[in-house]
């Protein structure tokens, strides 16, 4: 066993933060270093992490003491990397039905100018406004702001008689969320943030251009595919569907009786989306699901395996189609599409979902982190590599950061969590 290495020394003002992304196939950890000297840089990642994990099923925990075990071989196995030992780390929800909903908040101005305190003021009645039920709220981000019913990146500073505020809110199902918490602390680890996987992956493949004109990212993992919609430079809209990329490796397994394992190897290596001419002809050969002895491996045609490949995404990509118009994303602005996740790693997958959703369609690889693997740099790593920069902005959170709505009764202090929350807000427009 390699003995840990000593703790990394850091400059002033650097912070090192673990991201955790606990999916349907594998765990995979990431420690990064924030902030430093050189500032406004892009995080480092400085550890890696991975295991194979055989305790979640679509998105959730199913076996938690395999859940566990896998969270802390992936956590341990990036703090050697990095020398550093992690405590509180941000973990992605891909599942337990995740909704979103947007509020609409409104206060009056009376003709002056907008300052600090009326953004202050705005946010508690933002906050008040919020009832998740028997939900649990993921996220609650202020998306777009109205002076006077006309969209502004920045109020502050305007003259106004109503000053608005468009809340987008991500809820999921509360008993997944501390199923999840469970596993996580059970492998000694704090839980900072829970960063729905939609959100996380999006915030590392889209461009800023993107997000602007309208885009939708579909997240292709192994048991849940997630939407997310982005309409103004905002994420206006998720939603989930309980099939991914490893139910085309049930399919090819029980279509050609072989194991899942054998399955997985075939689709990755011989799967496709679009035929070819040549694949009616190229024979592949598939091992059989016994060991028995004379048990001969049969050969198919790639075509067959294309097929079955095929009939899989037809079905996701139906639903997908389904989704899309329920979040908004119809009309002149919904022309892209960008794919995310394991499953976009499929041959020709993109050329195929722009036929089925005639939409411009591109296959999306994380961007923005100093240092990550060639072997994380796959779609398939999107949703991790998006936790650290979601960790690297930190953003403001209506929810999460627990303003009191009695708050917006009177002027706000430099001091106090309110005036932390105004200033963040101002420092992310």
């Amino acid at each position: 066993m390699i003995a840990p290495k000593p703790p990394r020394a850091t400059n002033r003002g650097e912070r090192t933060v673990t991201v955790l992304d606990v999916g349907t196939s594998k765990v995979a950890a990431l420690i990064v270093l924030l902030g430093g000297s050189a500032g406004g840089g892009d995080p480092r990642v400085i550890g890696v992490g991975q295991r194979v994990c055989h305790g979640v099923r679509r998105g959730l925990v199913a076996d938690m003491e395999k859940t566990e075990s896998a969270v802390r071989a992936a956590v341990d196995q990036a703090e050697r990397n990095a020398g550093v030992q992690a405590g509180e780390v941000y973990v992605n929800m891909s599942a337990g039905g995740l909704r979103s909903e947007v509020e609409t908040v409104e206060i009056d101005i009376g003709g002056h100018r907008i300052a600090d305190t009326d953004m202050g003021t705005l946010l508690a009645a933002g906050r008040a406004r919020i009832d998740p039920g028997n939900r649990t709220v993921l996220h609650a981000q202020p998306a777009l702001y109205a002076v006077d019913g006309t969209f502004v990146a920045n109020p502050v500073g305007f003259h106004a008689d109503r000053l608005g505020m468009d809340i987008h809110i991500v809820t999921a199902d509360t008993p997944p969320i501390r199923n999840l918490d469970l596993a996580v602390r059970s492998a000694h680890l704090g839980v900072k943030t829970m960063v729905a996987s939609p959100a996380a992956a999006s915030l590392a493949v889209l461009a800023q251009e993107e997000r602007d004109l309208g885009v939708a990212l579909v997240e292709i993992g192994a048991g849940v595919t997630n939407i997310a919609v982005h309409l103004m430079g905002q994420l206006v809209g998720v939603a989930s569907v309980p099939m991914g990329a490893g139910d085309i490796t049930n399919d090819i397994a029980s279509a050609f009786a072989t194991r899942r394992s054998h399955a997985e190897r075939l689709k990755t290596l011989y799967g496709a989306a679009i035929t070819a001419q040549k694949d009616n002809h190229d024979l592949i050969e598939v091992p059989p699901i016994s060991d028995e002895e004379g048990v001969e491996p049969t050969r198919v045609p790639r075509a067959q395996l294309i097929g079955v490949v095929r009939h899989r995404l037809d079905l996701l990509f139906g639903e997908v189609a389904t989704r899309l118009p329920q979040l908004g994303f119809a009309g002149p602005q919904a022309r892209q599409v960008v794919l995310t996740g394991g499953g976009a790693e499929i041959k020709s997958v993109a050329d195929f979902a722009q036929g089925l959703l005639g939409k411009n369609v591109r296959v999306g690889r994380p961007r923005g982190l100093t240092g990550l693997p060639d072997a994380q740099g796959g779609a398939a790593f999107a949703t991790l590599a998006g936790l650290a920069l979601f960790a690297a902005e930190d953003r403001p959170d209506l929810w999460n950061a627990k303003i009191a709505a009695s708050s917006a009764k009177g002027p706000v202090k430099g001091s106090g969590r309110l005036q932390q929350m105004v200033d963040k807000l101002r420092s992310s427009l």
